[in-house]
């Protein structure tokens, strides 16, 4: 990564992280392995994690003083979920800057779900080192803050599969359908879905596993089905 990259990365996330710091946050464990047990990101994963799960409570704690603790906690773990995180690493083009393994490369790691969102938490945690505690939660705030008053989506994104089958029955739409297709050698396989229904495609997605695609393609699904209607 060169330090226009590291300029253009640090410019999204609005945070000076120092460059070694992101790059750490960065680098998968499968580019560490190939090139001789470098350090990894899963540490600062393991802190971001934590810098995330405090800012988005203390954030739903005084956003909504008349929410239940249920509530509260239901809120919280959509929006910390695998799935929430990856669609905000998406939405700032994380999965440009990773630094992965060959095989990761060759079967779709930078648009997989699971990398993507322990990717997010560690450059969560990189902001906190760089910049300390309060720079880091803003961060955490300004990028999934968002999805705190969505509450429809927090149900989705925890179980896509069956919101969509709720969402297709109260609209009257036929029984979600689902196809997978595989590829890549055995320890490393990709997996690609699609969700029909009434004999349409509408969604989508890939995983590491069947269970991970589908998902995927259930949570596309639903995000098109409730914005038709």
């Amino acid at each position: 990564m060169s330090e226009a990259d590291y300029g253009s990365l640090n410019e999204k996330l609005g945070v000076d992280i120092d460059s070694e710091l992101l790059v750490l946050a960065l680098t998968h464990p499968s580019w560490a392995y190939e090139h001789g047990g470098v350090p990894h990101n899963e540490r600062l994963e393991f802190l971001g994690d934590t810098i995330l799960g405090q800012a988005i409570t203390i954030e739903l704690y005084h956003r909504y003083p008349d929410v239940d603790e249920g509530e509260l906690s239901r809120r919280r773990a959509g929006v910390v979920s695998g799935l929430a995180l990856a669609e905000v690493a998406r939405s700032i083009g994380l999965g440009d800057y990773l630094r992965l393994g060959r095989g990761e490369e060759k079967t779709g790691g930078r648009s997989r779900d699971s990398i993507l969102a322990n990717t997010m938490e560690a450059v969560f945690g990189a902001a906190y080192l760089s910049a300390g505690h309060e720079p880091a939660s803003q961060l955490v705030l300004r990028l999934v803050g968002p999805l705190l008053d969505d509450a429809a989506r927090f149900g989705a994104a925890l179980d896509p599969k069956t919101s969509l089958q709720e969402l297709a029955d109260s609209l009257g739409r036929g029984a979600p359908a689902y196809s997978v297709a595989s590829s890549g050698p055995d320890h490393a396989r990709s997996f690609v879905a699609e969700v029909s229904i009434d004999d349409a495609v509408v969604g989508e997605g890939t995983g590491s596993s069947k269970r991970q695609a589908e998902m995927a393609a259930a949570l596309e699904a639903w995000k098109q089905l409730r914005n038709d209607a």
